[in-house]
């Protein structure tokens, strides 16, 4: 349960000094607050604040953490005030307990606007003092225990909050005790029949892989063979086998689909030895007399990861033709890898003081910097969960400079995270000294070199903000685009708008249009509508997220405001591709054809705009139909519909476009084709003296509105020196 004697008994085997007379008064002083009070299992309250305390001298936290970790729920729970705190304990104390008393009142769980701001705050209490997150972690652990007293949706409810928050954080200190113990009750409580067959495979195949070496356990017959090689080489090794957490094994099966044969680190040895020499040496050995597999080996000691962590990491084929993973590391770094930032406390003296230890935080004010660009909710709290528990890739500059990015990141993103202005003017990039896809994905250890231009009318294309991995790149693009690009900003967004519009069924004429806007900039508290299409063109207002809220807007506004005028429509008549349908101001809807009406071509047709289905298209004489005519309700989701009988489009455009001869100019022409959502009808690349080449395009175009912005955007590519335009009228 956890009384006084429990404390002391820790505290006599941590090997660290502690006031004992501090702690006594604390345990005191909680014990007497929480009278009376119970856990929802029946025991008395102060069980709670003890084992958390217990947990924290685990650590090796200093003495006032512990001290806090007693006091924890105080003010929380009682009547006691952080004043009263401060005065009996101190001022430091106070603030952890205050700190960890703000934490628990945040709401994790939560929608995403909220649950961004509330992560926001608990990173602002990390990056002010880490003790106070690591009390906490102490605290939820503690409660995931426990957790078996807890109603059925309250687990739940906890689990997922820890697996999505706590345990990443806890990664991200690097202690990963904490996060693997964290991870396994989440899963339980998540998901229970998994993980009962996630212990029974283990089990099985522990018992079967070990009667194959008439032995007790694999484990142990690996950590023999591997002791008996180096015991005389290396001085004072340790070595212990362990199996993989469930929760590894629960993500690799069940999310990612992979088959257990599949899983090479279910088994796995960990060699602890006293230099760093000596771990590449006993490395050596362990490929000597174990199979090493090829491509499974990662080496942590040369290029620690951000939460500190380093190890050697190697799988091998063992006895059996099993594979396992072993991982060779000095004591100190064990220490770091179990407790993470925790052994800045517990082994304090094998730490460069507080300045080392504000550099293994800053990754979390680079979070919260990054946070004040983003204008996007999901964007953020996407940015925590990367930036907190995705695996990680590792990359150089040519300058040797180490670059750590989400896996599955680009070169984009890559040439982000050296500066803004460094992605911005990319023209290509080098790996390894070959010249590569700038979308490509970065893999482990890749020396990247970006290629720059100095032209100032260069910039990031939109369709990047689609590839990038990291929030970082997409905000600085979007930045980028709010700042440089205004004018064809409000243009992709006024026309983005009135696509999403005509697909709505918002049908309002231009006079209409323009006063709807205005109230809608209002209701988002946008200063002008050039603003509101300037946000949604260079992205940094998604425009298909609001739309239901707008759609109600207007749903609420007076109907004799804003009612169709097919005179007078905002949107110009654009067909239906494919369909052989023409609906007035809808551009590629879904359309429907109910069994209703057996349509015969060129017969007079209607079209009416179902909720959540599109338009449907009837006969004008259909029987369902006729209802709809004499409801005045449903009479506006009527829309004039007809069939295709001539050309779709207006005019074919011919873009006649000088290059200098490049492998990947043809690529960059027609991606910019591609970004204004238009087909080529045919392409002609003929190559002349002086290496260069022309390039003739033909596109189908309805108006003529997008030339100019088109061929701004062709001669910004870097090899294009001029660009031509013929148009022809098709229809």
């Amino acid at each position: 349960m956890g009384d006084i004697k429990d404390l002391f008994e820790a505290i006599k085997n941590s090997n660290k000094v502690y006031d004992i007379e501090l702690i006594k008064k604390a345990y005191e002083f909680a014990k007497k607050s929480h009278s009376g009070q119970f856990r929802l299992s029946g025991e008395p309250y102060i069980t709670h604040p003890v084992q958390v305390a217990l947990i924290l001298i685990d650590f090796g936290m200093d003495n006032n953490s512990v001290v806090a970790g007693l006091l924890h729920d105080v003010v929380e729970d009682t009547i006691v005030s952080k004043k009263i705190i401060a005065a009996n304990f101190g001022e430091d104390v106070a603030l952890l307990v205050d700190g960890v008393t703000k934490l628990g009142s945040v709401p994790l769980s939560t929608k995403r606007e909220r649950q961004a701001e509330n992560i926001r705050k608990m990173l602002l209490a990390m990056s002010k003092d880490v003790r106070v997150i690591i009390i906490k972690l102490a605290d939820r652990l503690h409660n995931m225990r426990t957790a078996k007293g807890w109603p059925p949706q309250k687990r739940r409810n906890k689990s997922l909050e820890t697996m999505e928050i706590y345990a990443p954080i806890a990664q991200r200190l690097g202690m990963r005790l904490i996060k693997e113990e964290l991870e396994d009750i989440a899963i339980f409580y998540l998901d229970p029949i998994a993980y009962e067959e996630i212990t029974q495979m283990l089990r099985e195949k522990e018992k079967a892989n070990a009667t194959s070496l008439k032995s007790e356990s694999y484990i142990k017959y690996v950590e023999n063979m591997a002791f008996n090689r180096i015991k005389h080489m290396v001085k004072d090794v340790k070595i212990s086998g362990r199996l993989k957490s469930h929760c590894g094994i629960y993500f690799k099966v069940y999310v990612n689909g992979k088959d257990w044969d599949e899983v090479f680190d279910i088994y796995a040895i960990r060699i602890i030895v006293n230099t760093v020499a000596e771990c590449y040496f006993v490395l050596g050995a362990m490929h000597d007399i174990f199979t090493p597999l090829a491509n499974r080996f990662k080496d942590y000691i040369s290029t620690p990861k951000p939460n500190m962590y380093q190890s050697l990491h190697t799988t091998v084929i063992g006895p059996g033709g099993v594979s396992f993973e072993i991982q060779i590391r000095t004591k100190d770094m064990h220490y770091t890898a179990e407790y993470g930032i925790a052994a800045h406390w517990k082994y304090k003296q094998k730490v460069n003081g507080k300045a080392s230890l504000e550099d293994k935080l800053s990754w979390i004010r680079r979070i919260i910097e990054t946070q004040k660009e983003s204008e996007s909710t999901e964007d953020f709290v996407q940015l925590i969960k990367n930036g907190l528990g995705s695996e990680e890739v590792f990359a150089f500059t040519p300058n040797g400079e180490l670059k750590s990015l989400p896996l599955g990141s680009t070169i984009i993103d890559f040439a982000y995270s050296i500066h803004s202005e460094v992605g911005n003017k990319m023209i290509g990039a080098k790996v390894d000294g070959k010249i590569t896809q700038i979308e490509s994905k970065i893999e482990m250890n890749q020396v990247i070199e970006i290629i720059t231009t100095k032209s100032s009318a260069h910039g990031p294309s939109r369709r990047w903000l689609n590839i990038v991995k990291t929030s970082e790149a997409r905000n600085k693009i979007r930045a980028w685009f709010k700042k440089e690009r205004r004018e064809e900003n409000i243009e992709q967004g006024f026309e983005e708008l009135k696509r999403e519009f005509v697909r709505n069924g918002l049908q309002l004429t231009k006079s209409q249009f323009k006063r709807f806007i205005k109230l809608v900039c209002e209701k988002y508290n946008y200063s002008n509508v050039d603003d509101f299409y300037a946000a949604i063109g260079y992205s940094g207002l998604n425009i298909s997220k609001i739309m239901p809220a707008i759609k109600n807007f207007y749903n609420s506004c007076e109907k004799q405001e804003f009612i169709e005028s097919k005179k007078d429509s905002v949107c110009e008549e654009v067909p239906n591709v494919g369909s052989g349908i023409i609906i007035d101001g809808v551009d590629r809807c879904l359309i429907n054809f109910p069994k209703c009406c057996k349509l015969k071509k060129n017969e007079q047709i209607v079209g009416f705009i179902t909720r959540g289905h599109g338009i449907s298209i009837h006969c004008v004489e259909c029987k369902n139909v006729f209802p709809v005519k004499d409801n005045l309700d449903k009479l506006d989701r009527l829309v004039s519909v007809y069939w295709n009988k001539k050309n779709i489009y207006k005019y074919l455009i011919f873009f006649t476009i000088l290059a200098n001869q490049k492998s990947d100019i043809i690529s960059l022409v027609t991606s910019k084709f591609s970004e204004f959502k238009l087909h080529i009808n045919n392409l002609k690349a003929d190559f002349l003296q002086g290496n260069k080449l022309t390039i003739t395009v033909s596109v189908y175009m309805l108006h003529l509105r997008q030339i100019g912005l088109i061929v701004r955007n062709l001669n910004k590519i870097q090899d294009v020196t001029s660009v031509e335009v013929f148009s022809k009228q098709v229809s």
